[in-house]
C-alpha cells in the first residue's frame, strides 16, 4: 500500500517532540488549584519548536512536564511535601502504592491522618508513608486543596466523597519510568536557585502562585512562603534576566492590572479557564488568565 503525500510531507516536518515516544499515561496524579490539565491545547501552542533544556520550578501537579515530557529538565517545588511525592513516585512506586491501598474512607480516618502532622510522631514518618498521606488527603479533601496554615498544618476539610478514587496505579508507575528513563533533577528550592543554572537556549516555564484577583482571593497558602506582590516583583526580575541570557519564557499567571502592567514589555495573551478548586464557590468557574512570553 502507498503512502500518500501529504504523509511524507507531515512526516518530514514533523517536530523532534513528535518523532520522540510519548507515553499519554504521564499525567498529574494530584488535583492541584491553578493546574494547568485544561490549558494545555492554549500552552502547546505557544511553546517554542527549538528549545534545550526544560526548567520548570514551580512544579505544583505537573501537568505541562507531563505533556511535553523533555528528556532533560530541573522541577522544582517549594513545597517539601509535595516534592517527597515526586521523590516517591521516582523511587518506590511500588511501596508508594501498596501503602495508598491500606487507606480508608472515613471523615474519622481523614482527621486522624490529616493532625498526624500536628503531633511529634509525624517527624518519624517514612518518605513513603508521608506521600501515601499527602495523596490520600488531596484526593479526599474538600474541593482537591492543598492548602496548610500559619504553623504548616493542612487544614482542608473533609471531602466527603461517595468513591474517590486515590490512585491510579499505571499512572503511577507510567511516571516513575518518565523520571527514571529521562534525566530530571527533582529540588526544594527557592525559584531563583534553580534558575541559577538557565542558559541560552532553554525553555523555561514560570506557574507561580497567582496574583490575587481581589483582596479576598488570595490563594497562597500550599506553603508557609506567602506569594505576595514583592515576590511577584523579584519573580519579574529573573524573567528579565533570564531573557537577557537567552532563555525562552512563558508565564502563566491572572489577568490582573498589576502583571499586565508589570510585563507589558513583554508578549502578553489572555487566556480563558475554568477554575474548579477553590475554597469559596464564588471563586470557581470561568475566569481569564494570562500567558505572558518573551519570543
Amino acid at each position: 500500500m502507498g503512502v500518500s503525500e501529504s504523509a511524507m510531507k507531515q512526516a518530514v516536518i514533523a517536530p523532534q517532540s513528535r518523532l520522540r515516544k510519548r507515553n499519554d499515561l504521564v499525567q498529574p496524579f494530584l488535583k492541584w488549584a491553578g493546574g494547568k490539565r485544561q490549558l494545555l491545547p492554549v500552552i502547546r501552542q505557544h511553546i517554542p519548536p527549538q528549545r534545550k533544556d526544560y526548567f520548570e520550578p514551580f512544579i505544583g501537579a505537573g501537568a505541562v512536564l507531563f505533556d511535553l515530557q523533555p528528556k532533560v529538565a530541573h522541577v522544582n517545588d517549594t513545597n517539601a511535601e509535595l516534592v517527597n511525592c515526586y521523590e516517591v513516585i521516582k523511587s518506590d512506586p511500588a511501596a508508594l502504592i501498596a501503602h495508598i491501598k491500606q487507606h480508608q474512607i472515613s471523615s474519622d480516618y481523614f482527621y486522624r491522618l490529616r493532625n498526624l502532622d500536628r503531633e511529634p510522631e509525624f517527624r518519624e514518618l517514612s518518605n513513603v508513608e508521608r506521600a501515601s498521606r499527602i495523596i490520600y488527603l488531596n484526593k479526599t479533601c474538600y474541593n482537591g486543596l492543598f492548602r496548610v496554615n500559619r504553623q504548616g498544618h493542612f487544614n482542608v476539610p473533609y471531602g466527603d466523597y461517595r468513591n474517590p478514587t486515590i490512585i491510579v496505579e499505571v499512572v503511577i508507575r507510567a511516571i516513575s519510568q518518565y523520571l527514571n528513563d529521562n534525566d530530571i533533577e527533582i529540588t526544594n528550592y527557592d525559584f531563583a536557585q534553580v534558575l541559577r543554572n538557565a542558559r541560552k537556549g532553554d525553555f523555561v516555564y514560570l506557574d507561580p502562585p497567582y496574583d490575587p484577583l481581589s483582596d479576598t482571593a488570595s490563594f497562597t497558602g500550599y506553603n508557609l512562603n506567602k506569594f505576595d506582590k514583592d515576590e511577584q516583583k523579584r519573580l519579574k526580575g529573573i524573567y528579565d534576566e533570564l531573557s537577557c541570557r537567552g532563555c525562552k519564557v512563558l508565564l502563566s499567571n491572572s489577568a490582573t492590572n498589576f502583571i499586565s502592567e508589570l510585563y507589558a514589555d513583554y508578549t502578553i495573551i489572555p487566556v480563558e479557564a475554568n477554575r474548579n478548586i477553590n475554597s469559596i464557590g464564588t471563586g470557581r468557574g470561568k475566569i481569564t488568565e494570562l500567558l505572558i512570553r518573551n519570543y
